[in-house]
């Protein structure tokens, strides 16, 4: 099976060159969610409670075209405006993962597009 691009409505469309997902034969690739609000275009809030939430969500529906559960995400990686949010965000993060939980690797970086205060991305095996 080649790579083929995974497309929802119920995500935010990409903001760049690249596709919401790519598929494989066993393995979906969720490129970085920004909390956008797939019905309205913008930022589900400016708390990193919100923000993570909406960017979780993205990923969710983005697996749901693809017929698959966050039970089936194998490895995230979250993006952080300010790692001192790092507990208000894992409190999120908690409420759409259960064990055996994801790897996961979490970063503070410089800036985030279009000034988010949260972006992860996930990788799903079928």
């Amino acid at each position: 099976m080649a790579n083929v691009a995974v497309q929802t409505k119920e995500a935010p469309q990409a903001i760049g060159p690249y596709s919401q997902a790519v598929a494989t034969e066993r393995t979906v690739y969720v490129s970085g969610q920004l909390p956008i609000d797939p019905a309205t275009g913008e930022f589900a809030g400016e708390d990193i409670v919100s923000q993570t939430r909406q960017s979780l969500s993205n990923i969710r529906a983005i697996l749901k075209a693809e017929n698959m559960t966050m039970a089936d995400v194998a490895k995230t990686t979250v993006l952080l405006a300010d790692i001192a949010e790092f507990g208000a965000m894992n409190e999120v993060y908690a409420e759409f993962f259960t064990a055996p939980y994801p790897a996961r690797a979490a970063f503070q970086v410089a800036a985030l597009p279009k000034g988010a205060r949260v972006e992860i991305e996930a990788i799903a095996v079928k």
